[in-house]
């Protein structure tokens, strides 16, 4: 396996917003997706997620409530808003400018 790279908060933000599509996950599934989808180049720790998660939430993007998991925990599970689906569309387009930006200096000889 590749080694693991260190996310930048509003990366991680994008990521977890799209990761939410999917329907309501609890933190932990969150960081599972991203790292399965990843190819496990992506590794999300409780130290990064949770903060982002309050913050998310703060800025009303996602929403969360208690439930029970499939191991029969309680979890508390997050969803998008429609503030969220609409920050989504937003920094999916800003990631698409930024990531073409930067192929073009790459690609410079």
């Amino acid at each position: 396996m590749g080694s693991q790279i260190d996310l930048l908060q509003g990366t991680l933000d994008l990521l977890i917003l799209k990761t939410l599509v999917l329907g309501p996950m609890h933190g932990w599934g969150i960081a599972q997706r991203i790292q399965q989808v990843s190819k496990e180049v992506l590794q999300v720790g409780q130290g990064s997620l949770y903060p982002a998660l309050a913050r998310l939430e703060q800025k009303g993007w996602i929403g969360a409530e208690w439930s029970t998991s499939d191991n029969n925990r309680r979890a508390k599970f997050y969803s998008l808003t429609r503030n969220g689906v609409k920050q989504l569309e937003k920094e999916m387009g800003e990631w698409e400018r930024l990531s073409a930006a930067i192929a073009l200096v790459l690609q410079q000889s």
